[in-house]
């Protein structure tokens, strides 16, 4: 059996530095985890001990999101190449019952003060669960 994964699809059209993507993906992939834990009520069952962040044992059996915490924290970034992209990927994942931050930057830093969708990221899932929504994506 694969290990969970966590997509973050990236929109290339933005021509965003690189720092900023890393911002970016940074603000999705941690709003998706946070979003993920509390839908399975589990915010409270986060541990850190000794610089590694584990889910302790809740009785509520495995799950994607408790695999990927213990197999590993595998990160696939993607990218599309517009706005209508980005947003089509996020109506597939929540009809497909996946957990989805999409992320909109306040434009301060970048895009003119224009509020922009920059990525998005899925809470962590099996390859056969988000396959079918990113697998034709380019890796980034």
């Amino acid at each position: 059996m694969y290990t969970a994964k966590q997509m973050i699809v990236v929109r290339r059209d933005l021509h965003m530095r690189k720092g900023k993507i890393a911002a970016q993906a940074g603000h999705a992939c941690v709003e998706a985890v946070l979003m993920a834990l509390a839908h399975e009520d589990r915010l409270n069952d986060v541990v850190i001990e000794h610089e590694y962040v584990t889910l302790q044992e809740s009785g509520k059996g495995e799950s994607a999101l408790s695999s990927w915490f213990e197999k590993g924290v595998a990160k696939i970034c993607v990218y599309v190449d517009s706005e209508e992209a980005l947003l089509e990927i996020d109506r597939k994942a929540k009809e497909a019952g996946i957990i989805s931050a999409l992320i909109c930057d306040a434009g301060m830093t970048e895009f003119h003060g224009e509020p922009t969708y920059t990525c998005l990221a899925f809470e962590p899932r099996l390859p056969e669960d988000v396959d079918p929504i990113t697998g034709d994506l380019p890796l980034f």
